[in-house]
Formats: structure tokens, sequence, C-alpha cells
């Protein structure tokens, strides 16, 4: 059994965004994702062939959707996105990391 903290190393040594894999079985992949103010580039959309559940556990996001949607999510909040529903991240907060649980599976 491997313990580890979702809220500990939180902090990018280069910057950058980074994902996690915590853990896969056969059509699952749950990742950590941890956010320093990153958005996607403009005009990038996110077409995924997976379904995503995705939750924010600390920080502040907005979801973009190809529909017009934005979806702010805070603590707590969360969403699924079904498969090849194209979105962005809008925006991750400044202040403190974002940390993203993200559960990705096949319907």
């Amino acid at each position: 059994m491997i313990t580890s903290n979702l809220f500990k190393n939180t902090e990018s040594v280069d910057g950058d965004e980074f994902t996690e894999v915590l853990a896969t079985r056969r059509g699952v992949r749950v990742e950590r994702i941890v956010s320093h103010g990153h958005s996607s580039p403009d005009h990038f959309w996110y077409d995924q062939d997976e379904d995503e559940w995705v939750v924010v556990l600390q920080g502040q996001a907005v979801l973009e959707f190809d529909s017009g949607k934005i979806t702010p999510l805070n603590p707590g909040d969360h969403c699924m996105i079904p498969a090849h529903r194209r979105h962005r991240v809008e925006s991750t907060s400044e202040e403190q990391p974002t940390i993203w649980l993200a559960i990705f599976f096949s319907s």
C-alpha cells in the first residue's frame, strides 16, 4: 500500500502546471493536477475520448465550454465532462495552488 497526501508537494519547480497519475485500472485513471495561475492556450480546446469527472480541492478555476457556458469552480465544486465535450481552462487561482482531482473513464 502506498500512501500520500493530495495537499503536499504543490510547488512547481519550473512554474509549470503538473499532473500526477495516482491510480489506474482497466478503463479508469485518477489524476491530481496542480495549477498556479494557469489557463489553456488561446483557441485551444480539450476534446477527450474519455468522460472526465473533476473536483477542485483547493484554489479556484473557471472552465469554458465550446457552447459558451462558463463554469466557475471553488473548493468542493465538481463537474462531469462527457467525452468529446470540448472545454478549456479559462483560469486558475494565482494566489494559491489550485489542486484538482480528475477521474477519467470510458462509458
